[in-house]
């Protein structure tokens, strides 16, 4: 069975240049992992005043984030940061206090922008935060796509085969990430298991 990636795209912009590149890498993904993008653009502000009635729209999405295996998040860098809905989303799935459905979640990282630096503040704006939210962030290979605007053609084409290669070893990499990280905690469980038989027993 394929491991259920969660894949969230800051940018709401229909004609989104990072929305394209998660698109394509639902189409690269390796066969042991299943992408699905799951769209943020829906939720309301996040407001604990109406936490105790759930809007359905944050209910819906902290469902599918918890159905995930892990997560791999796709933004550009709005202002040396994440965008706002990227952020609302993030705060969104983090509560009621003591229920984040981001703890130990295996995650990526891609950031794409026109601009030089590939969206280098907001790939570690979203990196600072998973400490705090225990997401565990595959560090090597990073991804900043930088002159993202010329991956793809007017026709909507990849027309860079360098970045192909790119998100190609980047993919097999985060499948390894995403394995690793979950053979851990499916040892770690078992070994609480038995434990608690070991203290059950005992008792």
């Amino acid at each position: 069975m394929p491991h259920k990636i969660a894949v969230l795209v800051g940018s709401l912009r229909v004609g989104s240049l990072n929305r394209k590149i998660a698109e394509l890498l639902v189409r690269l993904r390796p066969d042991d992992l299943s992408l699905e993008i799951v769209g943020i653009g829906d939720l309301p502000f996040y407001n604990e005043d109406i936490e105790e009635n759930a809007p359905p729209e944050w209910q819906e999405f902290r469902e599918r984030i918890k159905a995930a295996d892990a997560i791999l998040f796709v933004t550009p860098e709005y202002n040396r940061s994440v965008p706002g809905a990227l952020k609302n989303a993030i705060d969104v799935g983090s509560r009621p206090y003591g229920a984040s459905v981001w703890n130990g979640k295996p995650g990526g990282v891609i950031t794409a922008s026109p601009g030089a630096i590939g969206g280098f503040g907001a790939n570690h704006h979203l990196r600072q935060m998973f400490v705090f939210l225990n997401v565990l962030v595959m560090q090597q290979p990073e991804a900043y796509l930088s002159h993202a605007s010329e991956i793809f053609d007017e026709s909507g084409a990849l027309a860079d085969e360098r970045t192909l290669d790119f998100l190609t070893n980047f993919l097999d990499a985060y499948a390894q990430w995403v394995t690793a990280c979950l053979s851990h905690a499916d040892v770690g469980q078992k070994r609480s298991n038995s434990q608690a038989s070991r203290t059950l027993v005992s008792a």
